[in-house]
């Protein structure tokens, strides 16, 4: 089986430079939550290359006032991405990260079909490039709905797929997509720790994008004490990717499965 690992980076469609602006899932005078595009880079890194677009730069020109990045998305990932305008709220909200009171949950598509509709993934990952150490590492999952494709795979005629609801319980640097590769459930687009050969059918099918979504974020605002629950809705890639296997479109933020297929 050849493995993504030998690509060159993380599908993903480029964005253009003229778009400047992200959508808003969320804006009150001391915090907002965006929808960040597959493709851009949150912030400037050491693992961004030669990247020159992140998002950091759009959303301080987009707000015209100085942000905070609270948590930050893979390039590769799309969905909530969430930003504090002060310190006092940037702290606060970094105390709540901290005591695991931010609720996050993930679309994916991966190869195969897990076992249970619900399972829990405990393995411990390193912080990623020059952090050895290992952590632990917790991620529930929900298989909302099973598919497949007339792709031969392992002898048989077909390939299957599933659609996953993912809620990470600690935040590791990649953690969902090195969870489903550790249960050999690879995350469908992903070119660092995914399936080469699944990854160019879906590109065969016009998806050029990795497949995991930030759809909600949930919380309770750190200076009003309202509940907070925002969507970033999928976008085009996604859906079609949707449309391949016939699943209907997933309820934006609901708890409800579509039935599986």
């Amino acid at each position: 089986m050849t493995h993504a690992g030998n690509e060159k980076k993380d599908a993903s469609p480029t964005v253009p430079t003229g778009a400047m602006h992200l959508p808003v899932a969320y804006l009150d005078e001391w915090i907002a939550i965006v929808d960040k595009p597959a493709g851009l880079m949150t912030h400037d890194s050491k693992l961004a290359g030669n990247e020159t677009e992140f998002a950091t730069d759009r959303l301080r020109m987009q707000f015209g006032r100085p942000i905070h990045l609270i948590h930050r998305l893979d390039r590769a990932t799309s969905g909530c991405l969430l930003l504090a305008f002060d310190r006092d709220a940037a702290a606060a909200l970094g105390t709540m990260v901290m005591d695991r009171q931010l609720r996050k949950s993930y679309l994916a598509i991966c190869r195969g079909w897990p076992e249970h509709d619900d399972f829990t993934i405990d393995h411990s990952l390193d912080g990623g490039p020059g952090k050895p150490m290992k952590k632990p590492a917790t991620t529930h999952f929900q298989r909302l709905a099973t598919g497949s494709l007339p792709i031969p795979s392992s002898g048989f005629p077909t390939s299957r797929y599933a659609l996953l609801r993912c809620e990470p319980v600690t935040g590791r640097f990649r953690q969902i997509r090195r969870h489903l590769k550790h249960a050999s459930h690879h995350l469908i687009g992903d070119t660092s720790h995914g399936d080469g050969r699944h990854n160019r059918h879906f590109r065969m099918h016009g998806i050029h994008r990795m497949l995991l979504h930030a759809l909600t974020l949930e919380f309770v605002h750190p200076i009003t004490g309202a509940p907070i629950h925002a969507i970033a809705p999928l976008d085009q890639d996604y859906q079609r990717a949707l449309t391949l296997f016939n699943w209907p479109a997933y309820p934006l933020g609901s708890s409800q499965s579509p039935p599986a297929c």
